[in-house]
């Protein structure tokens, strides 16, 4: 009895009471969606009405008025009725007895939600589909300055567009920029990732990050090696991380110690930590500072106080001009300096040249004793020859 005991399996206790169902098997998908067709709704039509109803602004108003035959088609089809009010601006939908599906009246909402936010009706059709998913962001309240909401906004879009496209490239959805919301359509895992993408970009953290993340998530989900590991030593950290005064100043001694090291293995002398220079203290004096003179005082000692008032009119009318006058002669001098051509140092010419060596061969030099004789040129040097000899005869 103790072997059998021993040699029984060890059951999970949450699992104790579960058995196994005829649809429990490895060839069905449990994950796939199937359609919901008529004959699935084996309760009939429904007992109570369904309505929704959203506003649109007045903009849209002729747009939806040529596309409302189209919206009107989509849902018939699903046996959804929708009316357009346009007296007061707002567009419903309800369910029939037509109505088989329970769900339906939720996405015919969405539809609608969607119309109104500027979605084109081509595009809005597609949420009746149950694969697609919407999601409207509201940005409006995240910013409260005018200017910088729309710069932030507009970062969403990128330039021509770029920004949104790959967006849309990598997430595999819809997105429209309309006024204070951001419209979205795609698969749930998609409409995630595009809110988090939104929502940080009006917090001022740039799409750009977002992206690089997904496009390093695309690849690592190709590779099978990883598919049961951690992905966070692949994936970038932009996280700001704000140092505290004691590691700012660690680092600063160690960046420190390094260059001092450099410089001793270089024949140099060490140098010291950069500290600011204390101040020197001011001599404390219990007296107070001298008065200083008045206006009026400082008038009475210029007679300023005695003039006439049209005789203090002209006084401050030229000093005034004399002012002008000086600033506007200091600007002419300015403008001026455009117009005196740089000093250039052109080549000397021949006549120069000629000129500088007959200077040079006409002036003194020195002697060894300190005097000076004067340099002999060809001639005088022929002549004196000739002269030596005809004394030597």
């Amino acid at each position: 009895m103790s072997e059998q005991g021993d040699a029984a399996p060890v059951v999970n206790k949450n699992k104790r009471n579960r058995k196994d169902k005829p649809w429990d098997t490895d060839d069905i998908d449990h994950w796939k969606i199937e359609p919901f067709k008529a004959e699935d709704n084996k309760g009939g039509t429904f007992k109570e009405e369904s309505s929704f109803a959203t506003l649109f602004p007045k903009y849209r108003e002729k747009y939806l008025r040529e596309v409302w035959s189209a919206v009107t088609q989509a849902l018939d089809a699903h046996g959804v009725a929708c009316s357009l009010d346009l007296i007061h601006g707002s567009m419903s939908v309800r369910t029939t007895r037509k109505t088989y599906d329970p769900y339906i009246i939720l996405k015919a909402r969405d539809m609608i939600k969607l119309l109104a936010r500027g979605v084109t009706v081509g595009q809005a059709v597609k949420i009746l589909d149950d694969a697609v998913a919407c999601d409207i962001v509201k940005i409006g309240n995240i910013v409260r300055n005018k200017e910088r909401f729309v710069k932030r906004r507009q970062r969403i879009i990128g330039p021509d567009g770029s920004t949104l496209k790959a967006i849309e490239l990598l997430t595999q959805c819809y997105v429209l920029v309309q006024g204070n919301t951001v419209s979205v359509m795609g698969p749930y895992k998609g409409l995630k990732e595009v809110r988090r993408i939104v929502l940080d970009c009006m917090k001022n953290i740039h799409p750009i990050y977002r992206i690089k993340e997904l496009m390093i998530k695309r690849e690592l989900a190709n590779d099978p090696h990883l598919a049961n590991e951690s992905w966070d030593r692949f994936l970038p950290k932009f996280r700001k991380h704000h140092l505290k005064t004691s590691e700012k100043t660690a680092r600063k001694n160690e960046r420190i110690q390094d260059k001092n090291e450099a410089r001793k293995t270089a024949g140099l002398e060490p140098i010291g930590p950069d500290r600011k220079e204390t101040p020197a203290k001011k001599v404390y004096t219990p007296f107070p500072p001298p008065q200083q003179p008045r206006k009026v005082d400082l008038q009475l000692e210029s007679g300023e106080y005695f003039l006439k008032a049209h005789e203090k009119h002209d006084r401050e009318e030229r000093k005034r001009k004399e002012k002008q006058e000086q600033v506007a002669e200091e600007r002419r001098a300015k403008r001026a300096e455009a117009f005196i051509a740089p000093a250039e140092d052109a080549a000397p010419t021949v006549e120069e040249k000629r000129k500088r060596r007959r200077e040079a061969g006409s002036d003194d030099v020195l002697t060894q004793d300190g005097g000076r004789k004067e340099k002999k040129t060809k001639k005088t040097r022929a002549k004196t020859e000739s002269d030596g000899e005809s004394t030597s005869h």
